[in-house]
């Protein structure tokens, strides 16, 4: 009998009486995230840095002392290194987990998004090496070595360090340990570009020690006022290198 009462009782009333006695509450649709390129790139600057993160750029770098900061890099060569990292030239598990399924499209999307960001860069303080270790870095970056055959590092990276276009990348404010650890990737291997592979070459020319005063003075040296990659080199490379075929000796 009691049955066949509630069957006369409309379905709708019955939902409401049960939310009711439950104390449930109707659910707030969740907020719509916004479906632009910056929101889509959030996994990159949580690493290289945000708006939100000091210094207040995105793809500064942040105030980690190992990522690099990518804001205004080349988008030649920040296409290149994804490439890179998807296609397993470059060895890094986060990267490759992030870009191994996307198009070249939405990479090359991806380099021009970075490159057009303009971030300053902390500036850290001077290595503690004694000063002959400073200076013999120094020595390697404006100058070279030419008993070791190794070409100074502003002959292909720009007068200011700062790269050139279209795929040159800047060496000014990058922290000394990703410095140290690209350097190693190249030795041991882990790390290559499209052949020629000059930065390959250039780091088994290089002692540890050598390694180690180059990233002390570069991780040290401000960044211009002008951070912009050079419109060109002012000469050709000293040696061939296959990621910047334009600038062939």
């Amino acid at each position: 009998m009691p049955m066949r009462g509630l069957s006369r009782v409309p379905a709708v009333l019955l939902g409401c009486a049960w939310l009711a006695c439950a104390g449930a509450q109707p659910q707030t649709p969740p907020a719509r995230v916004p479906a632009s390129l910056a929101q889509r790139l959030a996994a990159c600057t949580s690493c290289h840095g945000s708006a939100s993160t000091p210094p207040a750029a995105i793809g500064s770098g942040g105030e980690r002392q190992y990522f690099p900061r990518i804001a205004g890099k080349p988008a030649g060569y920040l296409y290149n290194q994804l490439v890179n990292f998807r296609d397993g030239r470059r060895q890094y598990p986060l990267m490759t987990w992030m870009v191994q399924h996307l198009s070249d499209d939405y990479l090359h999307e991806i380099a021009d998004y970075f490159s057009a960001r303009h971030a300053p860069a902390p500036v850290l303080d001077r290595a503690t090496l004694p000063a002959a270790e400073l200076e013999r870095g120094r020595q390697l970056v404006t100058r070279g070595d030419t008993a070791l055959k190794v070409p100074a590092c502003i002959a292909c990276h720009g007068e200011r360090l700062t790269g050139a276009l279209p795929a040159i990348p800047g060496l000014a404010g990058l922290p000394r340990d990703y410095i140290n650890a690209q350097f190693g990737a190249w030795r041991n291997g882990s790390r290559h570009a499209l052949a020629p592979d000059c930065m390959g070459t250039i780091a088994t020319r290089l002692s540890l020690a050598d390694v180690s005063a180059i990233s002390a003075w570069l991780a040290s040296e401000p960044l211009p006022l002008d951070p912009a990659p050079a419109a060109q080199l002012a000469r050709p490379l000293p040696l061939a290198c296959g990621s910047a075929p334009e600038n062939k000796p």
